[in-house]
């Protein structure tokens, strides 16, 4: 994991070069200068919160104590948490907003790691880490938090979730910023409750995981029976080789999908 991603601090000082980032990730000075609303982020503008929240997650145990390969991951992500602000930074309502950045952040950071060839998994983890990054700051506050847990938990590891999301929080000036932190920490516990703290939430079966997301109201523990089953016979030969000769032979009560009929 090291050779993919060299940015990242290394014991025994976990020191972060920025000279380093800055050349594997122009990409990170278009943050300079761009506004952020005082009232969540009285630091400045987004390249400070960002430097800020490399630096707070650099020097948290709880990083450091990871793995290698994880400690790469989650700091990539919190490197590129905010990487697609510039793009969606506006003013409505005279306040300063970047609604959606999450969203196109995570597309941003995996063009980004594609380029530099960055192996899939870690990749995927990391887009998937940018695109909700702010779950653990309002996810008690939701009336069906468990649903969003649980989809967030499919795609992205919640403990790696909650280190990004502390970052964040860590890298800021705000009134709230304990609140912040507090939301965090149920977040970790809640997560850890439901069993997807460090995996993504089980269910019976994937017919069952596939109708939970799809209809409000279903028991997650419920095992789903999968009508979606079927046995299919395929037939292959050249024109005149007698594959209707067969199947009029010996399956003549099953359904045909035929070519020449769709042709027909």
């Amino acid at each position: 994991m090291s050779d993919a991603f060299p940015w990242c601090p290394t014991p025994p000082g976990y020191a972060v070069n920025w000279e380093r980032i800055g050349q594997e990730f122009p990409q990170l000075g278009r943050m300079a200068g761009c506004p952020q609303d005082a009232t969540h982020h009285a630091e400045g503008d987004v390249l400070v919160h960002t430097r800020m929240a490399a630096e707070a997650l650099a020097s948290l145990p709880a990083w450091r104590a990871l793995p290698r390969g994880e400690r790469e991951i989650v700091f990539t992500a919190a490197l590129l948490h905010d990487v697609a602000k510039p793009d969606c930074t506006r003013i409505e309502d005279g306040r300063i907003t970047s609604r959606g950045h999450s969203k196109r952040g995570a597309i941003a950071a995996r063009a980004l790691l594609w380029g530099m060839d960055a192996p899939f998994e870690a990749r995927e983890q990391i887009a998937a880490l940018i695109r909700f990054h702010q779950i653990p700051f309002f996810l008690i506050d939701k009336p069906d938090g468990r649903r969003t847990l649980y989809e967030v938990s499919q795609s992205a590891r919640c403990d790696l979730l909650a280190l990004v999301a502390e970052a964040d929080a860590r890298g800021r000036v705000c009134a709230d910023a304990q609140r912040l932190l507090d939301n965090i920490s149920l977040f970790t516990q809640y997560a850890e409750e439901h069993d997807c703290l460090t995996g993504p939430r089980q269910f019976p079966n994937d017919h069952s995981r596939f109708l939970y997301f799809r209809k409000e109201g279903r028991d997650p523990d419920y095992p789903a029976y999968d009508d979606t089953v079927c046995e299919v016979v395929m037939m292959s030969g050249l024109p005149g080789a007698g594959k209707d000769f067969w199947v009029a032979e010996h399956a003549a009560d099953l359904a045909v999908i035929s070519l020449d009929a769709l042709r027909r």
